[in-house]
Formats: C-alpha cells, sequence, structure tokens
C-alpha cells in the first residue's frame, strides 16, 4: 500500500489539475504546456507559502 505525506499528494494533485487545466484553458500545444507549468509552480508555490504562515502563526 502507498502512503503519501501531505507535501507528496499537493505534488501528485497539483500535477494532475495543472494538466486538465493546461489542455482546456489553452489552445495551442506550447500554450498548453507553458500554462500547465505556470499552474504547477503556481499551486506548489501557494501552498509552501501558507505552510510558512502557518507555522508562524502556531509559534
Amino acid at each position: 500500500m502507498l502512503t503519501l505525506s501531505h507535501f507528496s499528494a499537493v505534488l501528485v494533485f497539483a500535477t494532475f489539475a495543472s494538466v486538465v487545466f493546461g489542455i482546456t484553458q489553452r489552445t495551442t500545444p506550447k500554450a498548453m504546456v507553458r500554462y500547465g507549468l505556470y499552474c504547477w509552480v503556481m499551486f506548489v508555490g501557494i501552498v509552501i507559502a501558507a505552510s510558512w504562515l502557518m507555522w508562524f502563526i502556531r509559534r
């Protein structure tokens, strides 16, 4: 059985969601890849920023 940590679950979700967003929101393959990568970076970046914010609030 595969057990994911919270961060690895976020990475899996960000990957699949970004693929769907890239395919459905853009028309050309190059634009799809660029938008998918942009979405992935934003997903992961916001999660990291939110986790640091929660860590500072808890302290």
